[in-house]
């Protein structure tokens, strides 16, 4: 589709015209009919990020992940040759699942020398062929990693291979010292909206003076001051995003927690972390000094994060056309000492909060689409990656259509 970066002048949104500048209907967000088309269209062909390789560490380590949005449950496992495969959770017997979710519906993770399952006693190699000679062999799905993160696609032949898909702009963070950074917190929050809602918050920073008015530097509360991006690029059905920032807001004592000012933590993560060796020049590709955070949104439904010396992971399940879950995933260099775990630990709860106020928004607005009062809504320039999100979608879903008719 689109492959440029930063426009030589004018508007963003100029810059792309394939996108329109016109009121965009948020439709796509609001109708039952529209989700079902998109769950084929979009989730059961693209590839999906599910997890890291630090979660399945070692030959004999699995977990399993539930994908509701594509009707399936997964077991990933690595394999003996330390391949890492995903598997249908499911025995091919009887069809009773292999390794079940736990009460809470949170994945569960193990090691073992073998599959089996619990109600029939049928029993699986780690490269899923079947343990008995008569037995049938557990249902694959494609998988593939890329810089330790976990892809799955759902589609009988994928039309790309996962780095095809990811194209120059995602893999421009090949080189990242991702392996280094493997102490993790994560968090899941069930949201009654369109999980395109949800991704719309973090495709534009404008809304920060109003919403997190509380957290945020005086200068970047005036509404006059202009809090914008510095850069916006789009890559295929991929976007970017970049802030200018500091490794630490110049905050008054009154809009600081005390656990911020005694650990020297909060918001945009540690004020001081390790060095983590060179940086590759694609997790700033808009040359921004001095740089904050750069947002990679992989489409459909995964954002990474990358700030000073340690990184994010968002994803969003949808559950039904208004309800997703919203995965997130905070990743440090492995703690020195009791500092800074403690500093990790401040950063990540800080980070929750914030997150969590935006999701706060979301029934309310989740609800005015569905009134229908208006039908199109108008873009500024900052919300060019909005603009995109939805545009990409509604083309998939057209593109299958025209595949199936």
């Amino acid at each position: 589709m689109m492959r440029t970066g930063r426009p030589p002048q004018g508007s963003w949104t100029e810059h792309y015209p394939d996108l329109g500048t016109g009121p965009v209907s948020f439709a796509d967000s609001t109708s039952p009919e529209f989700f079902e088309l998109e769950r084929e269209a979009v989730f059961k062909r693209a590839w999906l990020n599910l997890a890291r390789v630090e979660e399945i560490p070692r030959p004999g380590s699995y977990v399993t992940k539930e994908i509701e949005v594509v009707g399936a449950a997964l077991i990933l496992v690595r394999d003996r040759d330390d391949t890492i495969r995903a598997f249908r959770n499911r025995c091919r017997r009887r069809g009773h699942q292999l390794v079940g979710a736990d009460s809470t519906g949170r994945a569960i993770s193990g090691t073992v020398d073998a599959l089996s399952c619990n109600r029939c006693g049928c029993g699986y190699e780690l490269n899923g062929t079947p343990a008995q000679p008569s037995g049938a062999g557990l249902v694959g799905v494609h998988c593939e990693l890329w810089n330790g993160f976990v892809f799955v696609n759902f589609a009988a032949e994928p039309r790309q291979s996962l780095r095809e898909f990811l194209g120059p702009m995602i893999t421009g963070l090949d080189g990242y010292p991702f392996e280094k950074l493997t102490e993790r917190y994560d968090w899941v929050a069930h949201n009654n909206s369109n999980w395109k809602i949800f991704a719309d918050a973090f495709q534009e920073y404008y809304h920060v003076p109003a919403l997190h008015s509380q957290q945020v530097p005086a200068a970047v509360r005036d509404p006059d001051a202009g809090f914008t991006c510095g850069h916006f690029q789009l890559d295929g059905p991929h976007r970017l995003v970049s802030t200018a920032g500091r490794r630490r807001w110049l905050l008054p004592p009154e809009y600081m927690y005390p656990i911020e000012r005694a650990t020297r933590s909060g918001l945009v993560g540690p004020w001081q972390t390790p060095d983590i060796g060179e940086i590759p020049a694609g997790v700033n590709p808009g040359g921004i000094e001095p740089w904050g955070i750069s947002n990679f949104q992989i489409f459909p439904n995964t954002e990474i994060l990358i700030y000073g010396g340690w990184y994010l992971v968002y994803r969003y399940w949808p559950t039904s056309y208004n309800t997703h879950r919203f995965e997130a995933f905070t990743y440090f260099h492995p703690a020195r000492s009791v500092r800074e775990r403690i500093e990790h630990e401040v950063a990540a709860v800080v980070l929750k909060e914030f997150a969590l106020q935006d999701a706060g928004m979301l029934g309310g607005t989740q609800a005015a689409l569905e009134y229908g009062i208006l039908d199109e809504f108008p873009l500024n320039d900052q919300e060019i990656l909005v603009r995109h999100l939805h545009k990409v979608v509604t083309d998939w879903v057209a593109d299958h259509a025209e595949v199936v008719r």
